[in-house]
């Protein structure tokens, strides 16, 4: 580990101008000092910002929520507004991680973790994610748990966390701020796929901070699911996840929402598989249909072909199971 300054400001504006490409923000640092630690992440300034008044989980004044950057995993899980209005984030943010790991991360953090790819942690094999132009090993390489869609030549590495698949599925807003002021990304914009940049996992400025995460309006209270395929029962990371999200009128869909993770650099959503259900029976014959809306263009590599079934299978089950109001 290289030696770094340290800093802990009390201020949002204060934190804003110590930001900048050579610096990192670190809150629970369940991330970003695993990647120091293996030489990864090589910041020159760390700046502490568990002082900045950002813990606070809020009703906005359209009757969403807000949630600031701070509030620690554990505690958005098992809130009452989050359990009552937004179940499928509850259920999504118990399904990462370790009771430990999710007392200390936090809202923020978990947006801006970055991959689990071999590849990219291990600094003796070219990454394009950590120097670009050095080469993607894990194309030719071992890539069972890599993506499926959204890839590119340079990069199929996979964006690895549960609560962002919840929050793309509920249509959240990130609301960040930088020397420009505030600005409010919709959270389908706000995380990248790789192109020809890998090393920007989403659109934020180096200089710029997360303040909170808005939801709007609850829906979806009661026909929801998320699914989570991996390896192991516990601390895992997903092979294939799935956010559904239902809203039925008798036994016909009037809503529908899909995201699914493990499979590609970012939560992916297909507007197209979504609009196929809306008016549609909730049967299995339609939901396949969806699926096969979700997955059309995947182009597996050599060892994780197997993600193209199980992910199908995993959005029949889980629109199913939304569709009977079946919490897990």
């Amino acid at each position: 580990m290289i030696p770094f300054a340290y800093s802990k400001p009390t201020a949002v504006d204060e934190a804003v101008k110590m930001a900048g490409p050579d610096a990192r923000f670190i809150a629970g640092g369940t991330n970003l000092l695993d990647l120091m630690k293996e030489n990864v992440a090589r910041p020159e300034r760390l700046i502490d910002i568990n002082a900045l008044p950002l813990r606070d989980v809020e009703t906005t004044a359209t009757g969403g929520l807000r949630v600031g950057a701070l509030v620690p995993n554990s505690d958005l899980a098992w809130h009452p507004e989050v359990e009552a209005r937004y179940p499928l984030l509850s259920q999504a943010i118990l399904a990462g991680a370790s009771p430990q790991l999710r007392n200390m991360a936090t809202t923020g953090g978990n947006l801006l973790q970055r991959t689990r790819c071999y590849y990219f942690y291990d600094s003796a094999v070219p990454c394009n994610k950590r120097e670009p132009g050095s080469g993607c090993p894990a194309k030719e390489g071992v890539n069972r748990i890599h993506a499926i869609l959204g890839a590119s030549d340079q990069c199929v590495a996979t964006h690895p966390s549960d609560m962002c698949v919840a929050l793309a599925a509920l249509e959240a807003e990130v609301i960040v701020t930088g020397p420009g002021g505030e600005r409010r990304i919709p959270f389908a914009d706000f995380h990248r796929l790789p192109g020809d940049q890998p090393e920007r996992d989403n659109v934020l400025e180096a200089d710029e901070l997360i303040l909170a995460v808005e939801l709007p309006a609850e829906r979806f209270t009661t026909h929801y699911a998320y699914l989570k395929l991996r390896d192991r029962a516990s601390y895992a990371f997903a092979l294939v996840s799935v956010a559904a999200a239902l809203e039925m009128d008798g036994d016909r869909i009037s809503t529908a929402r899909i995201a699914l993770g493990g499979v590609a650099h970012k939560p992916w959503r297909v507007a197209e598989a979504e609009a196929l259900l809306v008016g549609q029976l909730a049967d299995q014959a339609n939901f396949a249909k969806a699926a096969d809306a979700l997955l059309r263009g995947a182009q597996p590599l050599e060892h994780n072909a197997f993600k193209v079934e199980l992910a199908h299978g995993a959005i029949i089950r889980a629109l199913g199971e939304a569709a009977g109001g079946i919490t897990q």
